[in-house]
């Protein structure tokens, strides 16, 4: 996991290595300064010698001055060496996601992946900062304030050490209680910022519904539930203050008590005195330091292990080492397909499936809900690896292209539409980034989505709000379409994705498909069977296996769902879910 994360730190190697320095030179010169004060005190003051105090006094002013320059120079260090580490785990994450397969994304949710980038990095940038500085400045600062105690007087520095043994078992004691407690915060973040994410992305639905108090009420137990682990974790921290503070005044008491004594004997000086309790207190706060530090990571550690699984999950699809960058034609071949999701799963969704579609051919893929027809189409493109058996396409394997090179010539509207923020143009634009203003219009006719663009103020300029949320279902839809043809794939696949428009639009699109683009082969899922009818041939799917394959009328004789379907929708019944007579 560390070596993981340490990869992070990059270009910001020097500024890692030069904060601790810096740390340790201000450790130094803050070191100095009170055995230069028990020097004036013990030599000038006590003594009368004037020139003593000002050449020391001198001493004392540069080693401030040099201590100063260092913890700025050092914070500034530090700074960019902790925000460009956050930086390097943001776009490592972000770029390692892009890579992902849908079975790597399967693993993760949605609301985890964005604490993962925002709150888990801000963790750990916090914590790296904390330990280039406080973690070495602290033990440093410890070390030399207890050597320059034991170099004064040893019976005196036996307090310091007594103490520090005391309450660093004790602050352990409370670290190692409270870390439980922070463990457990960082997947109810998950839960938080899915509620969140839920709401706000179906915020009309929750309006619709006058479901705000439900969803309040949903967001506060959630939010309460994290309020509940950190209140724990802080009433352990709670005793680290006042633990701190008896420890101090009880070594200030006693050094203060015994040191008197010994300077009446002439075995300890006034000035020494001093440079004891500046040095009590150097030990002491290095120790609060120390408890700070141990606090940050522990909060971290749970963050840390999060975007190591995040950085070292790596895509379950590959190139092959020679692949291919052409793909001849759009023509597909299932021989024996098997599939299930995850390499653990019992169950297969698709089994043994056999198909042979021709470039060119449109094809209609109908089924009942969970029948796996989106499975299905998610393995031309290798969206997803079969589990059994193999898919050609062009008359190749699909294991066998270069990835990029068969997703551009297999184009995938899938059944859940989504559109940027951004213009009309540049949504289109995510099909051909080189795209005319023509080849525009032509994809927006053949999707029938010209009919309402040219109705708006801006026409192609219009903005689209995120999400497509100033478009209605349909328009929605018909741009997805209209980009999916700007990449002019050899293979169109459309996975419902003609649900929300009206059927003589559908109709409409069909047919300007058959017209413009004869030489693509079409898929097409659906639920109505209209939408599929005048296809070349239609797939039937139930439970992960084909119930048929042939043209709407074979399939009126020869298969008995199609039939019960066909016959229920024309009578004015439902859709494929609900068979005749239900």
């Amino acid at each position: 996991m560390i070596k993981t994360l340490m990869k992070q730190v990059k270009e910001f190697k020097r500024d890692s290595i030069f904060t601790p320095l810096c740390m340790i030179l201000e450790v130094i010169m803050e070191t100095a300064i009170p055995f230069l004060m028990a020097s004036i005190i013990d030599e000038g003051v006590t003594k009368g010698n004037l020139r003593h105090i000002y050449v020391v006094g001198g001493w004392m002013v540069a080693a401030a001055a040099v201590g100063l320059a260092a913890g700025m120079i050092g914070g500034r260090f530090g700074a960019r060496a902790s925000t460009g580490f956050a930086r390097n785990l943001r776009e490592s994450m972000f770029r390692n996601i892009q890579n992902y397969s849908f079975s790597n994304i399967d693993k993760f949710s949605t609301a985890g992946l964005v604490t993962r980038l925002t709150t888990d990095v801000t963790n750990l940038q916090n914590a790296y900062q904390m330990i280039l500085r406080m973690f070495t400045r602290a033990p440093a600062s410890l070390l030399c304030a207890m050597f320059m105690a034991f170099r004064i007087n040893g019976r005196l520095a036996s307090i310091y050490l007594a103490a520090v043994i005391l309450l660093g078992g004790a602050l352990f004691l409370i670290m190692s209680r409270a870390t439980k407690y922070f463990q457990q915060a960082f997947p109810k973040y998950d839960d938080m910022n899915a509620s969140v994410q839920e709401n706000v992305s179906a915020i009309r639905v929750v309006k619709a519904y006058v479901r705000e108090e439900h969803e309040i009420s949903k967001f506060k137990k959630t939010s309460y539930n994290i309020y509940k682990i950190f209140f724990k974790a802080e009433c352990n921290l709670v005793f680290n203050a006042p633990l701190m503070q008896v420890t101090v005044y009880t070594c200030v008491l006693l050094i203060s008590w015994l040191g008197a004594k010994m300077i009446v004997v002439d075995a300890l000086t006034t000035g020494e005195l001093m440079s004891l309790l500046a040095y009590c207190m150097n030990i002491l706060m290095s120790l609060m330091m120390l408890s700070m530090v141990f606090v940050m990571i522990t909060m971290s550690a749970a963050s840390a292990r999060r975007i190591s699984e995040v950085l070292n999950e790596t895509s379950d699809i590959h190139n092959p080492e020679n692949p291919d960058y052409e793909v001849t034609d759009g023509s597909i071949e299932f021989s024996h397909v098997d599939f299930a999701y995850g390499q653990e799963s019992k169950e297969s969704v698709l089994k043994d499936i056999n198909l042979k579609i021709h470039s060119g051919e449109t094809i209609g893929i109908i089924g009942g809900t969970g029948s796996a027809k989106t499975s299905l189409i998610n393995l031309i493109s290798r969206l997803y690896d079969v589990t059994g058996g193999e898919i050609l396409v062009g008359g190749k394997d699909v294991r066998s292209y270069d990835m990029e090179t068969l997703r551009n010539e297999v184009s995938v509207v899938l059944q859940k539409n989504v559109l940027f923020s951004g213009t009309i143009l540049e949504n289109l634009r995510w099909g051909d980034k080189d795209a005319t203003q023509e080849e525009c219009e032509r994809a927006c006719r053949l999707a029938c989505a010209d009919e309402f663009i040219e109705k708006m103020p801006d026409k192609y300029e219009t903005y689209i709000e995120q999400g497509g949320s100033n478009v209605s279902g349909g328009q929605k839809q018909r741009l997805c379409i209209a980009r999916a043809l700007l990449k002019k794939p050899k293979i169109l696949i459309m996975d419902d994705s003609t649900s929300a428009v009206d059927t003589s639009t559908d109709a409409k699109i069909r047919k300007a498909f058959a017209e413009e683009i004869p030489d693509t082969t079409k898929i097409i899922i659906a639920q109505r069977i209209s939408s599929v009818q005048q296809a070349d041939r239609v797939i039937v799917m139930e439970e992960g296996r084909i119930s048929g394959f042939g043209t709407h009328e074979e399939l009126l004789e020869s298969n008995e769902i199609y039939r019960e379907v066909y016959e229920s929708q024309t009578r004015g019944g439902g859709d494929f879910d609900e068979k005749a007579g239900a």
